[in-house]
């Protein structure tokens, strides 16, 4: 039991501040600093993530309301709004990145699973976009009057921890991030139909990885052979063996893949797919640009949950080290909606640690559901 810890100092001991240490050493980020270190910048950041703070000045005045615990809480011995700014607008964003990795491994390990209906790796990769004022942003200019920058996520649907994050000026077109994604041999990648780029799909192929992607209506196929079966469902239109039409569109992608109809039944409408597996079935891979939408509801979460739309610094150093650190938060919330062990939700468990931050309470037990006593029965004689 930690009931002599505050609840923030046991959510910190699932941070290994060894390995945290060890790459501000490599950034030389430590040298000279004798008070507010990289760590204590980091868990400052994290303390104003978890309590939902507006800005820098919102995280000073709420620390500062806890003067007396900051040292406990691993904030150092002060934090004054100039040296969190100053913090972060000159130590390095990679910091913050590279131990953002560490965590999703660490993350992706302990919430590893085989109940997914098809073996094996699947991602689902996206991108959103981060709105910017570009007055304010003068960096990140997207449009003429508008700043923003994108995170180009690769997704683990298995796992639902995020593997692999790029982030880019909001200009960069969605395609192109296709060619940093660390593509696994045998693994699934679903994509939506603005990803389609005959060239880069073949790069998929080319690493022995599977891609399944919507496929936009005016796309000219020769069909080459049926692969419906006679006991097939009822919502698979068609199956087919397929090859691009067209010398400079077969330069491209030089196989054959497959292209399979679907009709969903709670929208009423007809889906296009194309795939370059052979092997799984047609309901397989309906299956599978369904789960595409969990890197959605990612998205969502983070953007309402996290602070990522709000920021404390104006540069691009101070909006990048917010972003990662922010994802070093929600891999700790995935981390401990694997622990709870009681399927509460990760908007739960977020819920409970921001009114419970400063309580002494194990916590384990918080997220536990209260026993209920049974009332005593009324006997009638």
């Amino acid at each position: 039991m930690n009931t002599g810890k505050y609840v923030f100092s046991q959510l910190v001991e699932f941070l290994p501040k060894r390995i945290f240490d060890g790459i501000a050493e490599r950034h030389d980020s430590n040298k000279y600093v004798k008070h507010f270190t990289c760590w204590n910048q980091l868990l400052a950041m994290m303390f104003g993530q978890l309590t939902n703070r507006e800005s820098l000045r919102d995280l000073i005045v709420a620390i500062d309301a806890h003067s007396s615990k900051c040292y406990h809480l691993g904030f150092g011995k002060n934090v004054t709004r100039s040296n969190l700014s100053k913090a972060n607008e000159n130590r390095d964003f990679k910091i913050f990145e590279e131990y953002a990795y560490h965590l999703i491994e660490i993350a992706r390990k302990k919430r590893s699973n085989s109940d997914f209906e098809i073996q094996g790796k699947v991602y689902a990769f996206d991108s959103t976009t981060i709105d910017l004022c570009l007055s304010i942003f003068w960096w990140a200019k997207f449009r003429s009057t508008k700043g923003g920058l994108k995170l180009h996520t690769l997704y683990d649907i298995t796992t639902q921890i995020p593997a692999f994050v790029h982030i880019t000026p909001a200009s960069v077109h969605d395609m192109n991030a296709m060619d940093v994604i660390p593509y696994e041999h045998d693994a699934y990648y679903i994509f939506d139909r603005g990803y389609m780029d005959f060239a880069r799909l073949y790069n998929v192929t080319r690493h022995s990885a599977y891609f399944v992607i919507r496929a936009k209506r005016n796309l000219k196929l020769e069909i080459l052979k049926d692969l419906k079966r006679s006991d097939s469902s009822e919502i698979i239109i068609s199956d087919h063996i397929v090859r691009l039409d067209g010398f400079s569109s077969y330069l491209d992608y030089p196989e054959n893949f497959r292209r399979v109809r679907y009709y969903d039944a709670d929208t009423k409408r007809p889906f296009t797919y194309l795939t370059n597996n052979l092997e799984i079935t047609a309901e397989q891979v309906a299956l599978l640009y369904k789960n595409r939408w969990q890197i959605e509801l990612f998205f969502k979460w983070i953007k309402q949950n996290l602070k990522i739309k709000t920021f404390l610094g104006t540069s691009e150093n101070a909006v990048l080290t917010q972003i990662w650190i922010a994802l070093c938060v929600y891999l700790v919330l995935a981390y401990l909606s694997f622990l709870s062990k009681i399927g509460s939700s990760m908007q739960q468990i977020l819920r409970l640690l921001q009114l419970n931050l400063f309580e002494r309470r194990d916590l384990e037990s918080l997220f536990k559901p209260p026993k209920i006593e049974a009332s005593p029965q009324l006997v009638l004689l």
